[in-house]
């Protein structure tokens, strides 16, 4: 059964159908790459999964529970993670604190105020860290981190949240080829324990990172399949 399925999705933009009868299907720890031209849909495909906008018609599932209407906070603590193109950081607190904060769960105050909650999450920030090559940077302010390591924080995030499945839109944006080179590195790292679905116009990164590739145009799904196809 399909970790994520969309059947003849559509989204509406003062009557222009941005989504078009939209039909996806993304399986449990796969990394699926969603391209195509500016234009055809694919960010607000993202969109409406999280709930940041909603479908005029057709159906969205995830673990085999429908979330088309829920709202964006309901379907972000079912486990859904969202990455947008512009990081979204506290750019005055540390890296640390970053971590801290996406690390409050359960989400009550008292649920996070003892000893062994605070040693636990000091434990699993440590591993994150070091996951996103970002161990030596944790005291330092968010804003003194480069645009890739922004990037990266923002991610760590996510997965500090436990998100099971993982929407990125554009996370190689701006990136040096190095860096794009190390994200490329991560998304291979996760992929299996998380599932990602990533949109990206960057064909060289999506070579080093699909399983399966999604085009999509006008809306609409044109053709799937791994990059050789």
């Amino acid at each position: 059964m399909a970790l994520l399925e969309l059947d003849n999705v559509e989204v509406t933009f003062g009557g222009f159908r941005a989504v078009a009868g939209l039909d996806l299907r993304v399986n449990q720890g796969e990394l699926r790459c969603l391209i195509g031209p500016n234009g055809a849909g694919k960010t607000t495909a993202l969109d409406v999964i999280c709930g940041k906008v909603k479908a005029a018609a057709g159906e969205i599932r995830y673990r085999d529970r429908e979330i088309t209407r829920d709202e964006e906070y309901v379907v972000s603590r079912r486990g859904i993670g969202r990455k947008f193109q512009v990081p979204s950081v506290f750019r005055e607190l540390t890296v640390r604190e970053n971590l801290s904060v996406a690390l409050c769960r359960p989400h009550s105050v008292f649920a996070n105020l003892g000893s062994f909650h605070r040693g636990k999450k000091a434990e699993r920030l440590g591993e994150i860290a070091r996951l996103v090559s970002l161990s030596a940077e944790l005291d330092q302010p968010a804003r003194w981190l480069s645009h890739g390591q922004t990037q990266w924080l923002e991610i760590a995030m996510l997965l500090a949240q436990d998100a099971d499945l993982i929407l990125m839109d554009e996370p190689t944006a701006g990136m040096t080829a190095a860096e794009t080179h190390k994200t490329a590195e991560l998304f291979n790292q996760l992929k299996g324990r998380h599932t990602l679905i990533v949109v990206e116009h960057d064909m060289d990164f999506v070579r080093e990172i699909g399983d399966i590739i999604s085009v999509m145009q006008q809306g609409r799904m044109l053709a799937e399949g791994t990059i050789t196809e």
